[in-house]
């Protein structure tokens, strides 16, 4: 098996049973050691038409998903849910299964490379060249001078660079991605920290309701954890043990969330945090005793007029509301992504008080921490991103190091990222692929693809255990890439003193077991071991670690209803007449643009593929004497967009809305140069808790006179009308 060890030696060194299965298949903690042979010289564990399976993590979201991929003779050929996993219990989306796009991309960063900003093309540099460069960087560069700025896929690598950061004095690293800004997660945090003194990441246990209310909640989609939340949508839906449970989503648009639900109730967009008041106040007052404060202040009637939504609709939400024994109310996306969206999350939450839910089946938990976490840790918010590309203008980072996010694509446009960078003196992109950011950077140090690499990624909501989930590669790298942790480790040893300190490490398995070694002393954990390296090996063939106790908190809620909750509407930017509403894409979201699998994938409502599209009311189109595939100019506060029209029912006629995913001008073949970035209608507005108000814009539409056919699974016939009554 090896020039060092014979395969008795590594039964010794990995412990029996199980361990050794996983040593054996060449990914156990001491295959570092082992020299991989080509398949033609089959292993001797291995054998022709016979498949080996390895759990490692989807890094597609930071949801962290367990998988498990199936190889034949050393290469990978289909992914599936990891059943033993608690978070996704099996299952998985789409873009889980098109992971291994990822990895057989053929645009892929393939070697380390210098290259002049801007230009694609680059020189190929050695390995030995790159880590000299990174660890010159460190070395040369005053430690305020040096910042990291990381996506939300790697939380190993995060543990690192912030390790490094307490010991050296750098920046603490920056994480940020467009789905969280989406999300609104820091909105939802704060929100939690008002309302319950403690800024955790709300749980809603939707599998345990009876009656749900969604505002803006897309967790059928791609809100902070779909998979987990589509599980627990089936719990509600399930009819076999309890009464089928009903479902309520408030949107101006339909998406494919509200297409699930019951009733879809297209309110004003900006009135959202009026209609929670309202039906809390309704369903208080169906309960009897005294008026709570939080919804003291509002006018059902008045909310009613101005969302567009009867008054007698709001009563009979009320009376559902009230009078169920599981109901739940759950806020996000854009609702939260307004000028208001803090109260809205608050109202959202308070309204919970009035099912006394909280800590409840079908209620509001706090998500239980990770194994390895002290403390609830977010991504930033835009308005911290703003601040953070405000220090790269002005010159105060001359070394910045960019992982696993491509802000230059996922901010809004408004925020000047591309001429910030400009500030930097060094930009070091470890991108695996060939993405805006990466090539606005000096040098391209690709790291693994997430099915070669190493790490773990914490679960931070959808599961009520404790979940580290691990990864593993389940292949042998294909191309002349280097972990970034390997590359940290080794130039942090070339630069020496504090930096060699804060890193000792021999490379990243080490370092990852550092990291897990104190869950061995863990009693409620599901497995145990005497040693690291049978931990370890359990480690990755289970595809991580978590305890088998329900670990979720429950919030303190004495004074929730004691609060004087505010039911302004929100404020738009921009003197449009339309509501503009950007939505992630359910299948490319924002890195999936380079899989063609997810880009022949149909939308779920429109079925549009390999294009943008800008989805109208029929009646408005028709007074703007518009058809499909007609394309329109888009123009808000902060740019202007030029995109086709699709004809959507389901969606109010004062609101348009653009699915975000495309418009890439760089990220290989099947990204770039297709479709449109909504991302560059945003102006830098924003809510109380810093989130972006992405869905606070009001825009102008104009005709062109131009027509873009867009690609779809169907056709049109029927649609509308077209083709109905005509013989052929």
């Amino acid at each position: 098996m090896s020039d060092k060890f014979s395969r008795r030696d590594f039964l010794k060194l990995a412990g029996v049973g199980a361990a050794s299965t996983a040593i054996l298949t060449g990914c156990g903690p001491a295959s570092r050691y082992v020299t991989r042979e080509p398949y033609m010289l089959m292993p001797e564990y291995n054998y022709n038409g016979q498949s080996t399976f390895y759990a490692t993590t989807c890094r597609e979201c930071a949801a962290g998903c367990g998988l498990v991929v199936r190889t034949s003779q050393g290469r990978a050929i289909k992914t599936e849910g990891n059943a033993n996993h608690p978070l996704n219990l099996g299952k998985t989306c789409a873009r889980g299964q098109a992971t291994l796009h990822g990895l057989y991309n053929p645009d892929r960063v393939t070697d380390p490379i210098k290259r002049t900003r801007g230009n694609a093309a680059g020189t190929t540099v050695t390995w030995d060249d790159a880590t000299q460069t990174v660890a010159d960087a460190l070395k040369n560069y005053k430690p305020e001078e040096i910042a990291f700025l990381m996506g939300t896929t790697s939380d190993h690598l995060f543990d690192l660079v912030s390790d490094l950061s307490a010991q050296t004095g750098i920046n603490s690293p920056v994480r940020f991605g467009a789905l969280s800004m989406f999300e609104a997660r820091a909105t939802l945090s704060k929100a939690a920290e008002n309302l319950f003194g403690e800024a955790g990441m709300p749980l809603f246990d939707v599998g345990g309701a009876q009656v749900v209310f969604s505002f803006g909640a897309n967790f059928l989609e791609t809100w902070l954890s779909p998979v987990s939340y589509t599980r627990g949508f089936a719990g509600l839906r399930e009819a076999q043990s309890k009464k089928r449970g009903t479902f309520i989503q408030f949107e101006s648009r339909m998406s494919s969330t509200a297409g699930k639900a019951d009733e879809w109730l297209p309110l004003r967009p900006g009135t959202e945090a009026l209609v929670v008041l309202a039906i809390g106040r309704l369903a208080s007052e169906l309960r009897g005793g005294p008026l709570p404060r939080a919804f003291a202040d509002v006018d059902p009637a008045d909310a009613a007029s101005k969302s567009g939504i009867k008054l007698e609709t709001l009563e009979h939400l009320a009376e559902m509301f009230a009078n169920s024994t599981g109901a739940l109310a759950i806020p996000g996306g854009t609702a939260l992504g307004q000028s208001n969206g803090l109260a809205v999350a608050e109202a959202v939450l308070a309204l919970n008080a009035i099912a006394d839910n909280f800590g409840k089946p079908g209620g509001v938990f706090f998500s239980a921490l990770a194994p390895n976490q002290t403390e609830y840790q977010r991504s930033a918010s835009v308005k911290e991103m703003q601040e953070f590309v405000q220090k790269m203008a002005d010159g105060k980072f001359k070394a910045l190091f960019v992982h696993g996010v491509n802000p230059v694509f996922e901010l809004p446009a408004s925020s000047d990222f591309k001429n910030a960078l400009k500030g930097v003196e060094q930009v070091i992109s470890f991108a695996t692929f060939p993405d805006e950011t990466a090539l606005e950077a000096d040098y391209v140090f690709p790291d693994h693809h997430a099915l070669e690499s190493w790490g773990y990624q914490r679960v931070v909501t959808g599961s009520a255990q404790p979940v580290l989930s691990g990864s593993q590669p389940v292949v042998s790298p294909f191309y002349n890439t280097r972990a970034t942790v390997d590359v940290l480790i080794a130039a942090a040893q070339l630069a020496g003193g504090k930096f060699a300190e804060a890193l000792p490490f021999k490379d990243e398995v080490e370092f990852l077991q550092s990291k897990v070694a104190s869950l061995m002393s863990e009693t409620d954990g599901f497995f145990a071991a005497p040693d690291i390296n049978t931990f370890m090996a359990y480690f990755q063939q289970y595809g991580g670690w978590w305890k088998t106790t329900d670990a979720r908190a429950i919030p303190n809620t004495a004074d929730v209803l004691n609060r004087n909750l505010v039911g302004a509407e929100a404020e738009f930017a921009g003197e449009g007449e339309f509501f503009f509403v950007p939505f992630v894409s359910p299948t490319l979201a924002e890195a999936g643009a380079n899989k063609p699998w997810l880009q022949e994938l149909p939308d779920p409502t429109t079925t549009v593929m390999w294009n943008t599209w800008v989805e109208i009311n029929p009646e408005t189109a028709h007074e703007l004497g518009l058809e499909d595939d007609d394309v329109v100019k888009i123009t808000s506060e902060a740019g202007v967009l030029e995109v086709p029209v699709y004809r959507y029912p389901a969606i109010r006629p004062d609101t348009i809305a653009i699915p975000f995913g495309q418009g890439h001008t760089a990220y290989g073949q099947y990204a770039a140069n297709r479709g449109v970035n909504p991302a560059d209608l945003l102006g830098q507005h924003f809510n109380e808790a810093g989130d972006l108000a992405f869905a606070g814009m009001k825009v102008k539409i104009e005709k062109t006179g131009k027509k873009q056919p867009l690609s779809r699974l169907e056709s049109i016939m029927g649609v509308y009308g077209v083709g109905l009554g005509e013989e052929h």
